[in-house]
């Protein structure tokens, strides 16, 4: 049965994503909100998540305006054009100049700022880390009743950590997310509340001594396009990731541990992109060296609904929507300890959690799915 015919109360059923929606909707400020979020509405997990936070106030007839990239942002006048002055002067710039680091500080920052000079009015602001310390103190300025931050990952502290460690383990890219960690922290600081998405988000806050009370739930969910099509299973045994393709996700973690299987029908499918020139190095290598592993982009959907396993083995992920998209197309999942969906595993049932970082545990839980050990949820 799909996600929307199943009144079932285990994860994904109907009768969960009632309960998900409603729990949604008592998390929200009880007056009018401006919601803000860098990324392009509906795209990746950010757009994703903006959507929930949109549809929820929709659904409780509250007055909102959403400043996103897609909807509410200034894209005309001096300020779109002087930040698309800027944004090709990066495009243009050296690379070595222009690293990764510095351009997901300059875009947040970029972001932050023109939507700081031309915020709407509303009694509640809503902002995602690392994109709201501007806007949070021009609505403290306006004495606007409250900051609500939206908490994509865990507290940047064991962020940072988590990156440390990936990178420890696969010196493939450059770490970024210290540039970020000041900016952080100043967010918290000016938070009146926090929205957290999942338990493993907020006890990262609990664990840097926040007070409970400051937390927010607001539970996420995936697309309801997500639902199983049995008969579009593939005959080879596919492995399929979906997300950006880094150090940090656990990518080259994947692809190792992947490549110690000897089974001439398994295949890795990678949906995504990567950023930076070590990952592209690293994976076209790995394809080269193993015609077992490819690169797909695209819409994950029919990747998703043909695969027999979903893996996700992230260093740190405060939610995950791609593994909680492959449930709810009845597809098994493995993730690791720290992504934010493990919640919605039943642990041999619908997959299984993984110390994070640990390719041979991955290794021998790819092995024993593929020899039928993994419960499918098909």
């Amino acid at each position: 049965m799909s996600a929307d015919t199943d009144d079932v109360g285990g994860p994904l059923g109907a009768r969960w994503r009632r309960d998900a929606e409603r729990t949604q909707e008592l998390a929200l400020p009880s007056a009018s909100v401006v919601v803000s979020c860098p990324a392009p509405l509906d795209v990746g997990g950010l757009g994703r998540h903006l959507r929930e936070i949109l549809d929820a106030l929709e659904r409780l007839q509250r007055s909102h305006t959403c400043v996103c990239r897609t909807c509410g942002w200034p894209t005309s006048g001096a300020l779109g054009q002087r930040l698309q002055r800027r944004a090709v002067a990066a495009a243009l710039a050296p690379p070595a100049r222009f690293s990764r680091a510095w351009r997901m500080l300059a875009q947040s920052a970029d972001f932050d700022l023109g939507a700081a000079a031309a915020l709407p009015a509303g009694e509640h602001l809503m902002g995602f880390n690392g994109a709201s310390l501007a806007q949070f103190r021009a609505a403290r300025r306006a004495r606007r009743a409250s900051n609500g931050l939206i908490a994509a990952n865990s507290h940047f502290n064991r962020v940072m950590r988590q990156h440390e460690l990936a990178y420890r383990q696969y010196p493939i890219e450059r770490p970024w997310v210290r540039h970020l960690l000041r900016r952080n922290l100043a967010e918290y600081a000016l938070a009146d509340r926090i929205y957290v998405a999942s338990r493993y988000v907020r006890d990262s806050f609990l664990d840097e001594g926040f007070d409970e009370s400051l937390l927010s739930y607001f539970p996420l969910t995936p697309d309801r396009r997500y639902t199983p099509a049995p008969s579009a299973q593939s005959e080879t045994f596919d492995v399929v990731y979906v997300g950006s393709l880094t150090v940090h996700k656990g990518v080259p973690l994947l692809v190792d541990a992947f490549r110690r299987l000897p089974h001439a029908d398994l295949r890795l499918v990678l949906v995504g992109g990567w950023g930076t020139r070590g990952m592209r190095r690293f994976l076209q290598r790995a394809c080269a060296e193993d015609p077992r592993v490819s690169v797909a982009p695209g819409d994950p959907l029919g990747r998703l609904r043909s695969a027999r396993m979903c893996v996700h083995m992230a260093y740190e992920d405060g939610f995950a929507y791609a593994p909680a998209e492959a449930l709810a197309c009845g597809v098994p999942v493995i993730v690791s300890e720290d992504t934010g969906m493990k919640d919605l595993i039943d642990p041999g049932a619908n997959g299984l959690i993984l110390r994070t970082g640990d390719a041979d545990a991955l290794a021998d839980a790819l092995d024993a799915a593929y020899r039928g050990a993994v419960v499918h949820g098909r």
